[in-house]
């Protein structure tokens, strides 16, 4: 995205009325924060409130904060911060991987079928986010933190998956780039919907399931439609709070051990919130539903291990980096 200004750029995206009149116009001097995550999200908002209340207390951000898309849509909210529209983001990395690819090193399937060890290189203090950062200072970004929301499973109406062969022809909604090359992999169509969309979607049979993380289904009631779902790792991503390196790097010490804090907060309490809330009230609303959970052993595994490979392939060369690339999947791989 070419330069804009802050004004030109809130006037682009519908919101330079909304930016007056809260004072994060240009020229405002508190610190905005944005996310298109809604107050209803029980598995996730609960972190995005942790972080901000660790930053003000720690650091005495006196933040403006726009959830729920006020001041900017999930695919605005990065190009939005990279504008200074924003100052920190709250967002999905499945948005924003495709501008930087490093993140997607966290979004690939099966690079482990070990949450406790996928957790472990999530951390902030992680070589694998290191080395994240490490690669998005060239772009200006910085990772301060973020959830990791469990792996991806496959959700279907009519048919079970229980080999790729189950999902030829299937059209599966997915949500980033990196998903969708997945299914296609599998041998299925993907289909980029927001999640808003998927009820109607799967009801009317426009798509016949999904690549989503267990959170999606419930806070949408899709278990009242969906009939099977099987678990393994097709994917993940994280829910992260990003910032500007710039702004980061301007900020007195303080400040920046404060962000640098409530990124350990979102990682370690809003993910612990998040898996909490999953164990004991989404799955169970899932299996009340009926929904048939399928669990694969080993020899299940291996062919869907086998028609992926080409997604790492293609993310290496996106990455443009065989060295970092094989590093990072190292690196997450013996977390």
């Amino acid at each position: 995205m070419s330069a804009l200004s802050r004004r030109n750029f809130l006037a682009a995206t519908g919101v330079g009325a909304l930016a007056a009149l809260t004072g994060c116009a240009p020229g405002a001097h508190r610190p905005v924060a944005a996310t298109y995550l809604t107050t209803s999200y029980d598995d996730l908002y609960p972190g995005v409130e942790r972080f901000l209340d660790t930053a003000r207390a720690l650091g005495g951000f006196d933040f403006d904060v726009f959830p729920s898309g006020q001041l900017l849509g999930a695919e605005e909210l990065v190009p939005g911060l990279l504008n200074g529209v924003a100052d920190v983001v709250l967002q999905t990395s499945s948005y924003v991987s495709s501008s930087f690819p490093i993140l997607g090193s966290l979004e690939l399937p099966f690079t482990t079928e070990h949450f406790d060890r996928y957790l472990r290189a999530c951390d902030p203090a992680s070589p694998v986010s290191a080395l994240i950062n490490e690669r998005l200072t060239g772009q200006n970004m910085r990772m301060l933190g973020g959830m990791a929301t469990g792996f991806e499973y496959l959700w279907t109406i009519d048919k079970p998956i229980r080999a790729p062969e189950d999902v030829r022809g299937l059209r599966l909604r997915v949500a980033g780039e990196i998903e969708g090359e997945t299914v296609k992999a599998l041998g299925g169509a993907p289909v980029f919907l927001g999640s808003a969309e998927l009820y109607q979607a799967l009801e009317r049979g426009t798509i016949d399931g999904m690549m989503s993380y267990l959170g999606t289904v419930v806070s949408r009631d899709l278990q009242e439609i969906l009939r099977y779902g099987t678990a393994a790792h097709f994917g993940a991503y994280t829910v992260d709070a990003y910032c500007r390196q710039d702004f980061y790097a301007a900020l007195p010490p303080h400040q920046r051990h404060a962000l640098d804090e409530a990124g350990k907060v979102l990682f370690r309490d809003g993910t612990a919130t998040l898996l909490d809330v999953h164990q004991n009230q989404y799955l169970p609303a899932v299996r009340d539903a009926g929904v048939e959970l399928i669990e694969l052993d080993e020899a299940g595994l291996r062919p869907f291990r086998d028609a992926v490979s080409a997604v790492h392939e293609r993310w290496r060369a996106l990455l443009g980096d065989p060295v970092a690339a094989q590093r990072a999947l190292d690196l997450i791989r013996t977390a």
